[in-house]
């Protein structure tokens, strides 16, 4: 087949686009880097594309809430064009500040609350600061197009807001009944410490922002919709870990993983 080609959204404020770039095209993808006044103005732009990326970063410098107006514009200009690019069988990935956009445009559903109000949010971390570390997470749902089911990861985090918040604990148990929870932050391996059992100084270390159920990604009903807190395009490459010189770090970084994972899911078609 052609080459898998992946849009890479571009907006103010963004700033992980060249990493993210750089993830895509490591294993093999070709990639554009794309303002979102371009792809309002030709929406039929992503046609083009097999796979679109919103990166990380401070869109409009987080100035509402992170990745509202993005969102916003995402919402107003295109809500459909993106949901008939997923219904082709392309893939649509949110880093960061693109996971805030994609649960707050309405594209990620997390779960419904009363009257069919979206029922979750992504707010300021829980203890409340800026989390900047390591993090170990498991992927926990068996059809997203990005991740193998089970598989652990270890990625670092950059975030003031990545708390995943239901408005109702019903809310979280659909969620999870549903498949929706696709990465959740656990202890490192051989570390007896689960979120759920640990003190309140060990459960930051788990969960470091606080989110319900211990997620740290969600995807949509059909696996090719996933948002993440964590950031697989600063993990690529083992020497980019702090413990690279260690041998379990001299290969290719866990994050890369989710980029080839996603690639050859678009090259089997």
């Amino acid at each position: 087949m052609s080459a898998v080609r992946v849009l890479i959204l571009r907006a103010a404020g963004i700033n992980c686009d060249l990493e993210t770039e750089f993830a895509w095209r490591k294993v093999g993808a070709e990639t554009a880097r794309v303002h979102i006044r371009q792809l309002i103005e030709a929406p039929k732009l992503l046609n083009e594309y097999q796979a679109l990326t919103i990166p990380g970063g401070f869109s409009y410098g987080d100035d509402i809430s992170a990745g509202r107006i993005l969102a916003a514009q995402l919402e107003r200009c295109l809500d459909e064009t993106i949901r008939d690019f997923v219904a082709r069988g392309s893939l649509v990935l949110g880093i960061c500040n693109g996971f805030q956009v994609l649960v707050k445009a309405g594209l990620l559903p997390c779960g419904i609350g009363e009257n069919g109000q979206r029922g979750c949010t992504i707010t300021y971390n829980d203890p409340p600061g800026f989390k900047d570390r390591w993090v170990h997470l498991r992927a926990n749902v068996p059809q997203c197009a990005f991740l193998e089911h089970g598989k652990r990861y270890e990625l670092p985090i950059a975030h003031g807001e990545g708390r995943v918040r239901f408005s109702d604990e019903l809310g979280l148990k659909r969620a999870l009944a549903a498949n929706r929870a696709a990465l959740l932050y656990v202890a490192a391996e051989g570390d007896s410490r689960e979120p759920s059992h640990a003190t309140d100084a060990e459960f930051s270390l788990v969960n470091p922002n606080g989110s319900d159920g211990d997620i740290a990604g969600m995807c949509d009903q059909t696996g090719r919709i996933l948002g993440l807190m964590p950031h697989p395009e600063r993990f690529v490459s083992g020497t980019q870990h702090p413990c690279w010189t260690s041998r379990a770090y001299r290969e290719d970084g866990d994050g890369l993983a989710i980029f080839r994972r996603a690639y050859d899911h678009v090259r089997r078609g």
